[in-house]
């Protein structure tokens, strides 16, 4: 049953990707009660769909997970905008602006890896962690990370996605990112996938030279981050994620990466429990849009 107006408080959520906007509502325990989602369209047209939703409820805060780069920095005259990004029309949108220009309430914002991440240290997969990276594997590459209790931010915010890795020594393919070519990106996502085998990555789930590539530059990938960051907790989330095979072959390849370095019972032992799959299902980046919604309330 939708509830109206003035009948209860809720905290609003929006997934903001480059192919469909999930808008919800929900509670601080991350329970959504009711969603609604819409393909991305223009600034304009989709904000539309989004004033809508919401304004048949009262929410007392709104977070916002969303594809990028963004600026985060408050101080910044840009601060709430999608920036450089290479989906049409999207480039330097006001987001947080069109969305308080409605709704005179607290806005979280941050990016939509950062806000699963979040939403699983809280609910899901790395609960009670102080430290987790989420890793979506689709469209793009994208990772988030919380370091001590706190999403990480800086210059701008983290783009790991981008990561330079080894070429493994029988793939010839050029890489498909229109920056970096053959970047972890350019190399290991689902149009990446698409362009050196000729078909989509859910048509090829049978040929196990497939999911062996692509474990390799995901397990290099994953190498990096543990020594970077060395997170208690490792998600792997996306679509090209849910191919069965994928995770155990990521799971040899980091450890053949790491060859031993980090001597710790986590990942010499139990890294099926260590490098999983997201705790909140296909649900991490909605529930984090709630606990940045959570924070901003709180704040």
């Amino acid at each position: 049953m939708e509830r109206k107006r003035g009948e209860s408080m809720y905290l609003g959520a929006i997934e903001a990707g480059g192919t469909k906007f999930v808008c919800a509502v929900g509670d601080g325990d991350g329970n959504v009660h009711e969603r609604v989602t819409f393909p991305t369209t223009t600034p304009e047209e989709t904000f539309e769909h989004v004033i809508d939703f919401f304004k048949r409820y009262d929410v007392e805060a709104i977070g916002i997970g969303t594809f990028g780069p963004v600026d985060l920095h408050r101080e910044s005259p840009t601060y709430g905008y999608i920036t450089s990004t290479p989906k049409p029309h999207w480039s330097n949108v006001n987001f947080v602006g069109a969305i308080n220009e409605h709704f005179r309430v607290p806005i979280g914002f941050d990016t939509d890896v950062n806000a699963a991440a979040l939403g699983e240290q809280l609910w899901g997969a790395a609960k009670g962690k102080q430290s987790c990276i989420y890793i979506t594997v689709g469209t793009g590459i994208g990772v988030g990370a919380i370091v001590e209790g706190r999403l990480v931010h800086g210059l701008l915010h983290p783009e790991m996605g981008h990561i330079l890795i080894r070429r493994h020594p029988d793939d010839e393919f050029a890489g498909s990112c229109p920056f970096h070519r053959d970047c972890l990106e350019g190399m290991a996502s689902g149009p990446a996938i698409e362009k050196r085998w000729g078909k989509k990555g859910i048509e090829l789930s049978d040929r196990t030279d497939v999911w062996e590539l692509e474990a390799f530059y995901l397990g290099q990938a994953i190498a990096q981050y543990i020594l970077i960051l060395s997170p208690e907790k490792v998600i792997v989330g996306g679509g090209v994620a849910h191919q069965p095979s994928l995770l155990p072959l990521v799971r040899q390849n980091v450890l053949d990466f790491l060859n031993g370095y980090v001597q710790h019972d986590a990942i010499l032992h139990h890294i099926d429990d260590y490098i999983v799959r997201p705790g909140l299902g296909d649900n991490a980046g909605i529930c984090g849009a709630l606990a940045l919604a959570k924070q901003a309330l709180e704040k």
